[in-house]
């Protein structure tokens, strides 16, 4: 069986599976020329949904295609094939997911960056810190990532609330309700932290009038799709003090063009697509999983309905 992994870390990969599955037939690249010398003969792919678009763009097709990324929106173009099994990357996320929200989290509210200007101004700073217990925190998207996020913030002393596609009892929420009440929610909300895919229903989601219904002391966290927030919208929130601040991970154009204003946008921090990376050793766990579902006909985990988009 030949698996061809299309990663800019290829190295990494091969090395585990080599070791895991020595009977694997591995041909590797992180181009496109390479990776179409190679694509005809193998059923199985694994890697990133941007290379492999081009290849299916090319003509190539697997019989199955484990993406390395939770994200698979380069996959789904109208253009390109839908008629083979796609899984992505599930399960191995949510602690890295964590540990990047506690961390903007924990430095908004002990000041870190006021912190910091005050030393390189040398100016001892006596300010009194706050902390995380009661503040609420609204979590939009309480799907897998979203669930173990939660699990490892409850811990802190926060008040977790959640919007999902529909209501429902989801520990350790104190509530989770439907998309509809965003904005009562929002209104409500010290931290609104956004983790839901790129699907046509969120596209623009935080706009102008989500962002004019928050506390001027909230902050808000993008950390899951660039094309969720109407870009002049959230700078026009932060230019009139609609918002403490705002975390993007994510933007609409990646890496981001020099040209654009969140650059140089007051309270706005960029964290350059760093919040869950994938990991090569987890990653290959769960190929290899789902590896062996293929093998036996069973579904897979992660597998893609392509009608949802996830």
């Amino acid at each position: 069986m030949r698996l061809l992994i299309a990663e800019q870390q290829h190295s990494a990969y091969a090395a585990l599976l080599q070791q895991a599955e020595p009977a694997l037939e591995l041909c590797v690249g992180n181009t496109l020329a390479k990776l179409s010398q190679h694509a005809a003969g193998c059923e199985l792919w694994l890697g990133q949904p941007d290379l492999l678009a081009g290849l299916l763009r090319q003509g190539f097709k697997p019989r199955w295609l484990q993406s390395t990324w939770a994200g698979i929106t380069p996959l789904l173009a109208a253009d390109l094939p839908r008629d083979y099994c796609l899984s992505r990357a599930v399960g191995i996320f949510g602690q890295l997911m964590a540990e990047y929200l506690l961390t903007y989290l924990l430095a908004h509210e002990r000041q870190l960056l006021a912190r910091v200007a005050s030393q390189q101004q040398l100016h001892w700073d006596e300010r009194a810190p706050n902390g995380l217990a009661g503040r609420r925190l609204l979590l939009v998207g309480c799907g897998e990532i979203g669930a173990q996020v939660a699990q490892l913030l409850a811990p802190f002393g926060l008040q977790l609330f959640g919007i999902a596609s529909h209501a429902r009892v989801q520990a350790p929420f104190q509530q989770v309700l439907g998309l509809a009440q965003l904005a009562k929610q929002a209104a409500q909300a010290d931290y609104l932290i956004n983790l839901l895919s790129d699907t046509p229903g969120t596209a623009g989601l935080f706009n102008a009038a989500l962002f004019a219904q928050m506390k001027p002391s909230a902050v808000f966290i993008n950390a899951g799709r660039g094309a969720a927030v109407v870009d002049a919208d959230l700078l026009a929130a932060l230019a009139r003090g609609q918002l403490a601040g705002a975390v993007l991970d994510v933007c609409r154009s990646e890496p981001l063009p020099a040209e654009h204003p969140f650059w140089t946008a007051p309270r706005l921090l960029l964290t350059g697509h760093s919040a869950a990376p994938t990991l090569p050793a987890p990653m290959v766990e769960l190929f290899l999983r789902n590896l062996r579902a293929y093998r036996a006909g069973t579904p897979l985990r992660g597998q893609v309905e392509f009608a949802r988009g996830y």
